[in-house]
């Protein structure tokens, strides 16, 4: 609930803080003592327009701070805040500061941290609900008043949107499935010939770089064929080096006795025989080794080009197309399994829409059964209120198919018709901004909802009424305020003598300066202030002792 307000340099109000209590707080003063700053104030704390004409004259900038405190955060305001990375410690107020500047512009701040006035908007209806003049939010606003229904009624609502969502993951699978096999379809023929094309073509991974190593030696070969040619020729033949080696190591080995050193050589030249035919050999090999057959080439080189033109037709690369063909082959079953697994999805749908309707149907009946204790509820209030001659229904409507979803198939909005024989109309289509508060105060006393904001104001709901009617009007504003928090701008004293709080709002002049105050009134205060309400300009005697009366009543 709101526990302070700070006002800087708003309008005609210098300085001014205010606390507040829980139960039902009443602010009261003469017409133009500034009751409407301190609204104008409270709202850009909740995120409305920053007009740079409230700041009072002669200043540079202006603040309001809203203090609010909770038991537990509520969970539209918890989970707000979360989403805007704003951190509260548990137990902490949540403060709301809000800055203007007289030349434009202003800054906004949650516990002292920057935010947007958006983020402030969105908490505005979580923090403080306000019915006045010219109300257009709250159960003026027909998106509300579902929820508000099925919150009277206890409607399970839960249950209906679990079901709307697995209806719709059923039909969303099922939908996939019908594309995916109609694609699958639509391409077959071209899926076949593909299929065929790739199974003649019998890739396998790792088989283009073993064909491309393969090239590539056989290139070599051909590279060195000439030079190998020519080697070979130099160790063949009787005029060979390794022929006259032999033959020089032949004749040596017939002297090699005469003498140590011939021995010697002919030992040396034995070696060089042997390295030579070594070297002979290794030559043979080696040519062996680089032998290419040109017929083997062109094959290769005609794989190589099917393969590489075959990736590129295919967008992957040469060793993916072995798993190319699998998932083409995957697709063709897909086509023929397809039918068989779209029966399936469709019966799971069909299912899953079943339930829906039938929990959808029964949220209905609950809505309708609501509706009927509702509208005599309201009816209730309307007498005491003066508005005897009013009617107000609670319309369920059902929806066109194409516009269920996760809270029904009904459309809820409640419809008034202030006069005997005149149609019904939304509540926000009253010509009288009195007749609205009343209507409001009506229906939150028989909806006495939880999960509302965590502060009501009604701005002067008792216009254009006084005796009775004033009387009910603040019975039933203590009695909404019990456990919570409302505060209450009124010029009837019928309603000030109901508050646990009376707030005074005055407005003074000093030569030039004009200002706006506010003071929290003791009993003799109250007593003093009730009785102006009373009496007017002059306090009378007879007047002071009718504000104790209405005191003492409540």
């Amino acid at each position: 609930m709101l526990t302070r307000l700070a006002i800087r340099n708003i309008v005609l109000i210098e300085a001014l803080d205010l606390d507040f209590a829980g139960g039902l707080g009443v602010l009261t003063g003469e017409t133009g003592a500034g009751k409407s700053i301190l609204l104008d104030a409270l709202g850009l704390v909740l995120g409305n327009r920053a007009d740079s004409g409230l700041v009072r004259a002669g200043e540079d900038k202006a603040s309001v701070t809203g203090s609010f405190e909770f038991a537990s955060l509520p969970f539209g305001i918890a989970t707000a805040l979360a989403e805007a990375e704003v951190e509260i410690e548990p137990g902490e107020p949540l403060l709301i500061r809000r800055q203007l500047k007289a030349d434009g512009g202003s800054r906004a701040f949650i516990n002292d941290q920057p935010v947007g006035a958006a983020l402030l908007r969105e908490l505005g209806p979580h923090l403080v609900e306000l019915h006045g003049q010219h109300d257009d939010r709250g159960l003026v606003n027909p998106r509300g008043h579902r929820a508000l229904l099925d919150r009277y009624a206890r409607a399970d609502v839960a249950g209906v949107e679990a079901s709307w969502k697995a209806w719709r993951i059923a039909e969303d699978r099922l939908a996939v499935a019908r594309a995916r096999v109609a694609q699958a379809s639509a391409d077959q023929d071209l899926l076949l010939a593909h299929v065929s094309e790739l199974a003649a073509l019998a890739p396998e991974a790792g088989e283009e770089e073993e064909l491309a190593a393969a090239r590539t030696a056989m290139q070599k070969g051909e590279k060195l064929a000439d030079d190998l040619s020519a080697l070979q020729h130099l160790w063949q033949g009787s005029d060979s080096a390794l022929a006259i080696l032999r033959g020089a190591a032949r004749r040596l080995d017939r002297i090699a006795g005469e003498h140590p050193l011939l021995a010697e050589a002919l030992e040396a030249l034995d070696r060089a025989v042997i390295e030579a035919g070594e070297a002979e050999d290794r030559l043979a090999r080696a040519a062996e080794a680089l032998a290419h057959d040109p017929m083997a080439l062109d094959r290769i080189e005609t794989r190589l080009f099917e393969l590489r033109a075959a990736a590129r037709k295919h967008g992957c690369a040469v060793d993916d197309l072995p798993d190319r063909m699998v998932a083409m082959r995957a697709q063709l079953d897909a086509i023929e399994g397809g039918e068989a697994e779209i029966a399936g999805l469709e019966r799971a749908a069909h299912e899953a829409q079943l339930d829906y309707q039938a929990r959808a149907e029964g949220l209905s009946a609950q809505r309708f059964e609501a509706s009927q204790r509702l509208d005599a509820a309201v009816a209730a209030e309307l007498a005491p209120l003066k508005l005897d001659a009013a009617r107000f229904r609670t319309a369920v409507v059902r929806l066109p198919d194409d516009r269920w979803g996760p809270g029904g198939i009904d459309a809820v909005e409640f419809l008034i018709a202030t006069n005997p024989g005149a149609d019904f109309a939304p509540l926000g289509k009253i010509a009288s901004g009195g007749e609205l508060s009343r209507f409001i105060l009506a229906l939150k006393v028989a909806l006495a909802e939880e999960g509302g904001a965590a502060t009501v104001i009604f701005d002067e709901i008792d216009r254009g009424v006084g005796g009775a009617v004033a009387s009910a009007i603040g019975e039933r504003l203590a009695r909404l305020a019990t456990g919570g928090q409302l505060l209450a701008v009124t010029h009837s004293p019928q309603v000030a003598a109901r508050g646990n709080g009376h707030y005074m709002i005055e407005k003074s002049s000093e030569g030039t300066v004009t200002r706006t105050s506010v003071h929290l009134l003791d009993a003799a205060g109250r007593q003093e202030e009730i009785a102006r309400m009373l009496s007017g300009a002059e306090i009378t005697p007879e007047a002071r002792a009718q504000a104790d009366r209405l005191l003492e009543r409540v």
